[in-house]
């Protein structure tokens, strides 16, 4: 997920100093720093209504992984919700995976698809279904000293190597290329096991996926909402970092909504995608709504206010959705791990998210992210099959 933004300033200049994924994603945290206001916590008073079991928060570090991240941590709340002992899966298992498959893709493509560190949902459960799953404490990718993952020199390097490959100084490529990409990612992340002992057990990642983890990747549905395209039916989703093409079930704006509360009244957490380089997205504060006015039309103490408590919001319509998303002001930013229903002071509800960017925020790695935040800037989101309204289920046949 990772179509950087600080808005199209920051995506150009990425692409003109040729700037990795991985540092772009510092680039994203850093320019949420100044979106804070100095009361928030003491203005805010919420309830829980629904917070369903999560695992402990995590931290993708200078990597765009949000996507393995959210995802995997969705999966580790999938294994709760069924009975099981959560594990701390591989998120790097994940994402070395997809990068190599992604390289395929970019290569079968003549170079014409995005590359780097970004990926969506539904690459950690394509990645599931292939390769098998792993416990962290077997992959953690951190192979030459860090703490925490650092990629953009690995993302320097396969992205010169692959920009070779396309150019095909062979007249006709080799078989070898393919080994030479991931020996390269290997390096980096280390060797994947082909077998490990887990509690005193022997598996590959295939059995350890089926044996241990549990989940079914084929109960897992995907869904963004355009109103360009026929509702209730499978359409592309239609953002850079979707190198896969893989189709989404698009349904209407409320749509979205329903489909998340029902799931969590019905103890399914969701995994989601969304815009967060927007002035009414706070980190630091962990709060994200959608203001009435424009951030250039406030006052200096308005825009001093703007996590301050409670705010109004505007009414969200589809047409402002698309028109945002087809402007490039709804962009495929992060993707963070929704765990709940939470009310403000003044009784409205708000979604319970849990981000990966570590515990340094005012609720130690979560946030309260409005419904129609939700509404306007979502670009997809997963649940499990089981968590969709009947209605909605009956319109698209799953």
């Amino acid at each position: 997920m990772y179509t950087f933004q600080v808005k199209n300033l920051f995506i150009a200049s990425a692409l003109v100093l040729g700037m990795s994924v991985a540092s772009a994603q510092d680039g994203l945290v850093n320019s949420l720093k100044v979106n804070a206001s100095e009361k928030s916590v003491e203005s805010f008073k919420f309830t829980d209504v629904i917070n369903l079991a999560n695992t402990s928060i995590k931290n993708q570090g200078s990597s765009g992984t949000c996507w393995s991240y959210s995802t995997n941590s969705y999966l580790e709340s999938e294994m709760i919700r069924l009975g099981k002992q959560p594990v701390e899966l591989s998120q790097v298992f994940s994402a070395r995976n997809a990068y190599v498959e992604k390289g395929k893709n970019y290569v079968r493509m003549h170079g014409a698809v995005s590359l780097g560190d970004g990926g969506e949902l539904h690459d950690v459960i394509n990645m599931y279904k292939k390769y098998g799953a792993v416990p962290q404490e077997v992959y953690s990718g951190l192979n030459y000293g860090t703490t925490k993952n650092k990629f953009a020199e690995m993302s320097g390097i396969t992205e010169a190597l692959l920009a070779a490959v396309v150019k095909n100084p062979n007249g006709e490529l080799t078989p070898t290329w393919e080994k030479a990409y991931a020996a390269v990612i290997d390096s980096y992340l280390g060797d994947v096991p082909k077998t490990f002992n887990y509690k005193g057990k022997s598996y590959t990642p295939q059995s350890f996926a089926k044996e241990v983890v549990g989940i079914n990747p084929d109960e897992y549905v995907e869904f963004a909402s355009y109103s360009t395209e026929p509702y209730y039916k499978k359409t592309m989703m239609m953002v850079p970092d979707n190198w896969s093409f893989d189709l989404v079930y698009n349904v209407k704006m409320n749509d979205m909504t329903a489909i998340i509360d029902n799931a969590l009244k019905n103890g399914f957490t969701v995994a989601w995608a969304t815009d967060v380089s927007e002035k009414s997205f706070s980190w630091k504060n962990g709060v994200a709504y959608v203001p009435t006015k424009k951030f250039d039309d406030m006052t200096k103490e308005e825009k001093e206010n703007m996590f301050n408590g409670p705010k109004e919001e505007p009414q969200i319509t589809e047409e402002m959705r698309q028109k945002a998303f087809d402007n490039y002001q709804t962009t495929d930013d992060h993707a963070m791990h929704i765990v709940g229903i939470a009310k403000d002071q003044l009784g409205k509800e708000y979604y319970i998210v849990k981000n990966s960017w570590g515990v340094t925020n005012d609720y130690k790695g979560y946030l309260y992210v409005t419904k129609d935040f939700v509404k306007y800037k979502t670009t997809s989101f997963m649940v499990n099959k089981a968590g969709i309204p009947t209605d909605i289920s009956s319109k698209l046949g799953v």
